[in-house]
This record gives C-alpha cells, sequence and structure tokens, in this order.
C-alpha cells in the first residue's frame, strides 16, 4: 500500500494501484509498474542484455572509484549511469560473436583537470609496475598544479582482479612504483590513471588509458 506523507500533493512510497512511487535524488518520482511478458526476448534484445551485463559486472569492480571521479554529472542522473552510458557506447567491442571490452577505452573518472603531456609505464622491477608521466602543462593554472594527486588503477585480466590506490603520488613526483599481488607476476596487466585537485574539491581530470605491460615475475 502507498503512503502519502505531506498531503495529497506530497510525495508517496511503495506501491499503490499500477503505479510505485520512490524518492530519487531529492525528487519524488512515480513509475509504472512493469508488464509481465510472456514473448521471446529478440536477438537484438538478447545482445543488449549481455552487454549491459557484461558492463555493469565490469564496473562494479571499481565503482568507489567511479561514485569520486564522474564529475561534471547532470543533477539527475548518478555517476554510476553516466559511466554504463558510456561504456555502452564506448568501451563494448565485438570479437566473432563474443562480446568483450575494450580495455583502451575505459573510463574511471571524468573532468576537466588537465592530464600530464606525456606518460608512460615501465616494469622493471619485480611485482611493480612504474607510472611515470611529466608536470609540464598547459599555462593556463586553473586546471593544472603541482600538487594534483596521481590516482591509479591496474586490471589483470587473467586474473579477472584490479588493484587502485588514491593518493598514490603529487603530480610533481612523475613517478610512483605501484606493488602489484605476487600472483600477477608475468601476467600482463592494463593500466589507467588519472588526476585529482588538492586544492579544489570535485576537481578531477580524465582517467587516460596508459597502456599494457608484462609484469616481472618475483
Amino acid at each position: 500500500m502507498g503512503i502519502i506523507k505531506q498531503g495529497i500533493l506530497g510525495g508517496f512510497r511503495k506501491k499503490t494501484g499500477t503505479v510505485v512511487g520512490a524518492f530519487w535524488r531529492d525528487l519524488n518520482v512515480i513509475r509504472a509498474l512493469p508488464r509481465a511478458s510472456g514473448k521471446p526476448a529478440s536477438p537484438a534484445q538478447i545482445i543488449q542484455r549481455s552487454r549491459f551485463a557484461l558492463v555493469i559486472s565490469f564496473l562494479s569492480s571499481f565503482s568507489d572509484l567511479i561514485e569520486i571521479f564522474y564529475s561534471n554529472r547532470s543533477a539527475s542522473n548518478s555517476p554510476m549511469n553516466e559511466a554504463v552510458a558510456y561504456h555502452l557506447k564506448e568501451a563494448i567491442t565485438t570479437v566473432g560473436s563474443d562480446i568483450e571490452m575494450d580495455y583502451t577505452k575505459v573510463k574511471f573518472a571524468r573532468g576537466k583537470l588537465e592530464l600530464p603531456a606525456t606518460m608512460r609505464l615501465a616494469a622493471t622491477v619485480e611485482g611493480k609496475v612504474d607510472f611515470e608521466w611529466t608536470n609540464v602543462g598547459s599555462t593556463n593554472l586553473k586546471y593544472r598544479d603541482a600538487t594534483d594527486m596521481a590516482n591509479l588503477l591496474v586490471y589483470n585480466p587473467a586474473k579477472k582482479q584490479f588493484v587502485s590506490l588514491m593518493n598514490a603520488a603529487p603530480r610533481s613526483a612523475e613517478v610512483f612504483k605501484l606493488q602489484l599481488p605476487l600472483e600477477f607476476g608475468e601476467d600482463y596487466v592494463h593500466c589507467y590513471i588519472n588526476f585529482s585537485s588538492t586544492l579544489k574539491k570535485g576537481l578531477v581530470s580524465n582517467s587516460q588509458y596508459v597502456g599494457k605491460i608484462q609484469i616481472v615475475a618475483m
């Protein structure tokens, strides 16, 4: 039974008749009840459901980063919804009959802060991946500062595991050696980076795919 707490013009929660009331992102929302259907899904619907399930499963592993770093979003859309929409459109690829993530287009962050002009990876120490970048950019310091902090994400597709580290190093450091799990030795990993301002809350950069590299075994 639906309950109206603020009179006839107020929002309500739970089901009443053929609609459901809810409070979502500061808004009173009314949704129609879904209609049951015995009609089998079409091939296009099956593919779309598979794409959606793949994206949700993949993004859920670093949803904490998405919640923090997907800035400049609309008031009516959540960070995860924005991330799902982007990845469904830009980061899905089809290999034969298989649907896969395009790791080069994965983004855990979106924002206006400037990325370094040059970024690269190295794996010279056992069990670690070196993120390297230059502390050089435009002269517009509104969107770049030496104190900006690097945030890192590494994905091991063989193990289906993520490693992330927030506030790893300031932009001025130009390098950070990230320790990975022992079992990552000799595996290839995909690496991502973004930066967040220490001077202005919520000001972050896009995340950037830095590359794929093989980890040196211990």
